[in-house]
């Protein structure tokens, strides 16, 4: 064993250790770090928003779901006014259209006013609404049952936009943003006075699909079988 030790090289029985990595080689490590971490970040701050630390912050995060809500809004109304078959509920439809414009204008404004974004906010609740008014367009119903139902999807959306309008406008209150507030009252109200009129709207149409004409109710009962002649 002795001999087989002192045979071995010194190398071998003690390695050394090994060298100090060149310089660049660090710096072109540090720099891979500081974009691996610069990536991470930015993919965290995609997927993992900030936390909101105040009413404020909370405030244009209300504002901007709002404004997501009515760009969505603005592309849904022409596909309801086209379905509808009563003319005062299409124009209806398309009277909201050119008020949603306006509420969408003046949301635009307090944002930038507040220097906050429009975007970086989807409204998931207005997409499932406008979804189930959708299924109501292509559903193969009578005229004036699908007006109902029409109605029915369009008084959800009042319903959403009014309690989402009633809380952005106590939060500017209560911030001290009165002018900000009278301008969000006056698009609550807007929103209020359409639920109205959609209410009105259905107490006439939701009675004529309760009571079908009878040309639409002979169309809809299947028809009885000829009796045989006796011979």
């Amino acid at each position: 064993m002795q001999k087989r030790w002192a045979s071995t090289p010194a190398e071998t029985r003690f390695p050394l250790s090994p060298p100090p990595k060149p310089v660049a080689c660090r710096v072109q490590y540090n720099f891979r770090k500081q974009g691996t971490m610069a990536l991470l970040d930015s993919i965290k701050h995609t997927f993992m928003p900030e936390k909101i630390t105040n009413l404020t912050e909370l405030f244009v995060e209300q504002l901007q779901d709002l404004y997501s809500a009515e760009t969505q809004l603005i592309d849904a109304l022409p596909k309801m006014e086209a379905a509808a078959f009563a003319k005062p509920l299409k124009a209806g439809f398309k009277s909201h259209l050119a008020q949603t414009k306006v509420h969408a204008k003046r949301l635009e404004q307090i944002l930038k006013k507040l220097k906050a974004e429009t975007g970086g906010k989807t409204c998931r609740a207005m997409q499932g609404l406008i979804k189930e008014g959708s299924e109501m367009i292509h559903e193969n119903a009578l005229p004036e049952v699908k007006d109902a139902g029409l109605i029915a999807a369009a008084q959800r959306v009042e319903h959403y936009e009014i309690a989402g309008y009633g809380t952005v406008r106590t939060f500017a209150q209560l911030m001290g943003q009165r002018e900000i507030a009278t301008t969000l009252g006056q698009t609550l109200k807007e929103e209020a006075d359409t639920d109205k009129k959609l209410t009105a709207a259905a107490k006439k149409i939701n009675v004529k699909a309760l009571i079908p004409t009878k040309a639409e109710a002979d169309a809809t009962m299947p028809k009885a079988k000829a009796k045989p002649k006796r011979k």
